[in-house]
């Protein structure tokens, strides 16, 4: 059976929202991957004991290679066809993610996380650079890629509770099992619904330039983590550098090449460069307010994760709803004030949790969450639609690239910085009783969870003692990083008015 190509009268309306149902399955299940997996690290860690090193790589080696990854295969898409990456892509990824299921050792782990990181490398570029091309009409394909970017939310709010349900009824393994099943029905009918696309004019593969983004993103996440875990130190700074120097390397060659793995120069374009920018930091607050506010609901409240995932239900929601309703208000209003709109509603959230403080009850960060997700729904759809729009739809899969390393670096920074900075305040503010054991008293000055389990192995009043101090020395963290939140997302929403100003 031949498939339709993007331009074929074969690609109805219908065909091309059945084509966009498809393509949500790896993008929810990239998202439930994010955050699954962190709910899993005590079950595997008391089957499979890994050591600290090895149970630090389980977790970032799948971050590491899908960021190094994204702009080189977003590249390849262009080159061989999207839609062929992106079914060689979930393929691999069902099939590793069933071999990680029955890892029988850490070692074994880390290299189905790290095959995974490369596999979801092909999934996410193709997604949204097939819809770049399928949606040719301006308004449909705004209300495409807010439906791409809701599939974000809910899959980073499904999580928690999948993540939750998986693991009280199955093994540690059946989160990685979960791929397949998804998997399989864009297997099936991604061949006869999905149009293949592709760079009628590519330039040929450049293993060098590969080779130097790599080198580029992965010492950059690897110093962003480093810096988030342990502070500003040699182990931070050296990759970071490594990463900036390599870094001038690659542009300086995509410059000279006649055909270059990644037009660098689309970034003169103040649009496209602004866009990134406003995708990068929505996401930035985004993921470091779900940071604190999945360990307040947790360690403070005392709710399990499956209740604080359907705490965050409601905020998600909004956030979905926020991203489909901004389209018809992008045809009247300009995109630079929905974008900076969305990032002053940020903003907001953020000064409704510095205004209430230690005073703060769930309800009230239910409310702030509502608000910063409307925020963030309604900036980054209008900010991918600026990004894919102001480029050529040939060069959708390295544009599609960027917009998901701005999601990757993001959401890396968003818990990097905030979070560093919530755990310094929180250090600094703790108090832990006398006649606390000694290794108890480290773990309970250096981090909040390491408090409430010290907690547990003390005598009624102690414990108390601990937890009340443990609780307010974090939510003073959380004021102090909520401030710091306010001022970024108004300079966020400056730059967006600045650089946006032009687009129609």
């Amino acid at each position: 059976m031949t498939t339709p190509s993007v331009d074929s009268p074969a690609t109805t309306r219908t065909r091309r929202w059945a084509a966009l149902a498809v393509l949500m399955l790896p993008v929810l299940l990239v998202a439930v991957d994010n955050t699954v997996l962190s709910f899993a690290v005590p079950a595997f860690s008391e089957v499979l004991r890994p050591t600290g090193t090895e149970l630090l790589w389980i977790v970032d080696v799948y971050p590491l290679v899908l960021a190094g990854l994204l702009v080189p295969m977003g590249s390849l898409g262009d080159r061989i066809g999207r839609r062929r990456l992106l079914l060689i892509g979930s393929t691999g990824f069902a099939v590793v993610s069933a071999v990680a299921a029955f890892a029988p050792t850490a070692e074994a782990l880390i290299g189905a996380r790290a095959a995974l990181g490369f596999f979801g490398a092909m999934l996410m570029p193709a997604t949204l650079s097939l819809i770049r091309n399928i949606f040719t009409d301006p308004t449909e394909r705004r209300t495409a890629i807010a439906v791409w970017a809701a599939g974000f939310s809910g899959g980073a709010a499904l999580g928690p509770i999948v993540g939750g349900f998986l693991l009280e009824h199955f093994w540690w393994g059946s989160v990685f099992l979960l791929a397949v099943p998804v998997l399989v029905p864009l297997l099936v009918l991604g061949p006869f619904l999905v149009p293949e696309s592709r760079d009628p004019a590519p330039g040929p593969l450049d293993p060098l330039s590969i080779v130097l983004s790599l080198g580029t993103m992965v010492p950059l996440v690897y110093g962003i983590k480093t810096f988030a875990e342990s502070g500003w130190g040699v182990d931070a700074l050296a990759p970071i550098v490594l990463g900036g120097v390599v870094g001038i390397a690659f542009v300086r060659r995509q410059l000279r090449r006649p055909v270059p793995m990644l037009d660098v120069r689309l970034f003169t374009n103040p649009v496209f460069s602004g866009a990134v920018a406003a995708n990068l930091l929505s996401v930035f607050s985004l993921v470091g307010f779900l940071f604190f506010i999945s360990q307040h609901l947790q360690l403070v409240s005392g709710r399990s994760p499956m209740e604080a995932g359907l705490v965050l239900l409601p905020g998600l929601a909004v956030t979905v709803i926020a991203g489909l309703a901004v389209v018809p208000i992008v045809r009247r209003v300009r995109p630079s004030r929905v974008v900076a709109t969305g990032l002053l509603l940020n903003a907001l959230g953020y000064g409704v949790v510095l205004v209430s403080g230690q005073a703060g009850s769930d309800l009230g960060l239910l409310i702030a969450f509502a608000i910063l997700g409307a925020g963030a729904g309604s900036a980054e759809t209008i900010a991918n639609d600026l990004i894919l729009a102001s480029v050529p739809a040939a060069k959708s899969g390295a544009a599609s690239a960027i917009s998901e390393t701005a999601y990757e670096v993001g959401s890396v920074l968003g818990t990097a910085v905030l979070g560093s900075i919530l755990t310094a305040v929180y250090r600094g503010n703790v108090v832990v009783p006398d006649g606390v054991p000694g290794a108890d008293a480290d773990a309970a000055r250096e981090t909040l969870g390491g408090a409430t389990d010290a907690a547990t192995r003390l005598p009624g009043e102690t414990a108390e003692a601990l937890l009340d101090s443990a609780r307010h020395a974090f939510d003073s963290g959380v004021t102090i990083t909520s401030a710091i939140g306010v001022v970024l997302m108004l300079v966020a929403a400056w730059i967006a008015l600045r650089a946006l100003r032009t687009a129609r």
